[in-house]
């Protein structure tokens, strides 16, 4: 805490030097509820909303798809991207993603980077949970001269997770944006993220065909020295120019890794209804994962009275490299899921040969974007893809896979009235598949690329002129992949999801605003006649059905005070790929408190939230067969300082 206390002085000094009297960054005024567009999934700074995140739209993973995009453009991850260079996330998904020059099947995760502007500013935000988590961080603004300013950030913290787990992280990140001249802007980034002592966290695999015993909260057990240590970078450059009336050119190149030096997987199999259990440690070998990815988009636009044509030429490309596998298994022998573990840490580990993937995917395409003023809008796109991966497994020669489809999608929407209108689309995407789960025997290995397809349908109503209504119907087909008789994660069938979602946003009042939403999902699997073992109907961790609600209300009796609350109902989902079990549905019930006023002229927020106040406590798939728990009741909080 000391190091933390040392931190904040240090920030709050950075900050008052660089700063002027005008805020560049506003952080204090972050709020999800009078932000978010709609309820399909949306972040900013530490608050989120929605019915959908980047591992889950319709029953997918727009992550695991290869569906990021920055501020629009093609971005392919190795981690997560820089929390510190992110102004907001949002889910784009139906109709929301009709301005999307090339749709994706499973949804697309757009990530808005926090731009430098031309005034000085910065904020401090502390954060604390009542798990014992404490961290302080600087974000800001500083000019330079004229067209020229950079955006810097800092952060340190100590994260304690619902498991017990905890590590200590701290990150940095630097924005140089220029504008030379009217029509063009670059802006280049780089953020590092480094973490340090964070404990593996349990994972549970029942001894038979029942649900492990749930363990006690808040609590971890296993070896302390079981800590992963890793590095992630992110490196980019955005650029956009206008070299011609109606022409626009953007740029995005971006250098995504992930150092893994230290890894470990704690895994408790076997485990009986009353507790006991053996403990493994699966220890990995150092390993680095990189991707190189980018964007070049040239757009022109016609203008033709009431009408709007806009075309689109698009070259994207990656160049993605993996390791996995090698990896060191330590039997701790018994215990339970109640008992402290007091093995020594070995003196050495013995690591086998890495295994090694490499992808290659370009993309060509052509986009025709049409709008008619008060008829509708209309949406083609075409895609030319080159797919090439490569795998190089211990002591044997390297397998090439090919693939170069086209990919194609359509979509249109008809504007009934002023207020109602009407939309369909389909469309057909290459996608990758993820990762074998922790507890395959291909552990980790990466699952091969898919043809995915997709089809919805549905409405846009603004209910008032400051409330709309979004509401779909949808189908996606996909293969479905899963264990076979050998414990091998690979495919197993095919699997097609219906279902129906809606959003309702905007302000009920002066004072309250709401953003609620819900899918109610039907996921059906069909079993490859060849495959061995049975494979259930439905997919492993997809739940029936999920809503949310969030409201957030100014009161009148306290200048600068709100209350928000927020309900998250999912419904029970299967936990094994035979659907012999089912992990129960849980309500999650949050409520909070922001207070902003001044100090000095300096915008000001408290903020305060008890998360899952009914402590709906319990387990959650971590894969087929796989159980961790989900984050007990607690409380949490931020103090915000624009300067």
């Amino acid at each position: 805490m000391r190091s933390l206390v040392v931190v904040f002085s240090t920030s709050l000094a950075f900050c008052l030097a660089l700063a002027a009297p005008a805020a560049a960054q506003d952080r204090s005024a972050d709020n999800a509820v009078t932000q978010a567009e709609d309820a399909f999934g949306f972040s900013v700074g530490r608050e989120t909303l929605g019915i959908y995140n980047g591992g889950n739209v319709r029953g997918f993973s727009p992550n695991a798809a290869g569906n990021v995009r920055i501020d629009g453009l093609y971005f392919d991850p190795a981690f997560d991207f820089p929390g510190l260079l992110t102004d907001s996330t949002s889910i784009k998904v139906g109709l929301s993603a009709q301005g999307y020059p090339f749709a994706a099947p499973s949804g697309i995760q757009d990530i808005s980077l926090r731009r430098p502007g031309d005034k000085a500013g910065a904020s401090l935000v502390a954060n604390f949970d009542s798990f014992s988590s404490a961290g302080i961080e600087a974000t800001g603004t500083a000019p330079l001269g004229a067209g020229l300013s950079l955006g810097y950030g800092l952060n340190l913290s100590r994260q304690a997770f619902p498991d017990g787990t905890a590590n200590v992280n701290h990150s940095e990140s630097l924005a140089l944006r220029i504008q030379p001249s009217a029509g063009i802007d670059l802006l280049a980034f780089a953020g590092r993220y480094d973490d340090y002592d964070d404990e593996a966290g349990p994972f549970y695999i029942a001894a038979g065909n029942f649900l492990p015993p749930v363990p006690d909260k808040h609590r971890y057990l296993g070896p302390h020295w079981a800590d992963f240590r890793l590095v992630t970078q992110t490196q980019g450059l955005l650029a956009s120019a206008v070299p011609a009336k109606n022409w626009v050119v953007r740029l995005g190149l971006f250098r995504s890794t992930l150092d893994q030096r230290r890894g470990f997987f704690n895994l408790l199999t076997d485990v009986q209804p009353d507790g006991s259990a053996n403990r493994t440690l699966i220890v990995d070998p150092p390993l680095e994962d990189r991707s190189l990815s980018g964007e070049l988009r040239v757009s022109h636009s016609i203008a033709d009275g009431p009408r709007l044509h806009v075309l689109h030429f698009s070259l994207r490309s990656r160049d993605a490299r993996t390791e996995y596998g090698g990896s060191d298994e330590l039997d701790l022998g018994p215990t339970t899921i109640y008992e402290q573990e007091d093995a020594v840490e070995p003196a050495s580990y013995t690591f086998g040969p890495i295994s090694r993937e490499r992808v290659r995917q370009d993309m060509l395409g052509l986009a025709y974007s049409g709008r008619w003023r008060n008829v509708g809008e209309l949406g083609l796109g075409l895609s030319k893809v080159r797919y090439r991966k490569t795998i190089a497994l211990p002591g044997l020669d390297p397998v090439i896979g090919k693939d170069d489809p086209w990919l194609y999608n359509a979509n249109a929407a008809v504007t009934l009235t002023k207020t109602l209108s009407l939309y369909a689309g389909y469309a057909k995407g290459l996608e990758e598949s993820g990762t074998a789960p922790p507890n395959a025997a291909n552990r980790n290995a990466p699952l091969p690329a898919i043809l995915t397809n997709q089809k919805d349908a549905g409405l846009r109503w603004a209910i008032t002129p400051k409330i709309k209504l979004v509401a779909g119907v949808f189908e996606l087909s996909k293969p479905y992949f899963g264990f076979d008789g050998s414990q091998t994660f690979r495919q197993v069938g095919s699997i097609r999801n219906r279902g129906a979602e809606f959003s309702v946003s905007g302000p009920l009042t002066s004072r309250l605003d709401l953003v609620a939403g819900g899918v109610v999902l039907d996921a059906q699997v069909v079993r490859d006649a060849q495959v061995a073992g049975t494979i259930g109907r439905r997919p492993v961790g997809v739940a029936k059905h999920l809503f949310n609600l969030n409201l957030n209300w100014r009161t009148p009796w306290v200048e600068g005070l709100a209350l928000d609350a927020s309900l998250l109902e999912r419904g029970a989902m299967p936990a094994t790929t035979d659907n012999s079990l089912e992990i129960v549905g849980r309500q999650i019930v949050n409520l909070g408190a922001r207070y902003s006023f001044k100090i000095a002229g300096k915008a000001v927020t408290a903020r305060i939230q008890v998360y899952n106040l009914l402590d709906q406590y319990g387990l959650v798939s971590g894969g087929p067969g796989l159980y961790r728990t989900n984050q007990p009741r607690s409380v949490n909080g931020f103090l915000a300082v624009d300067f």
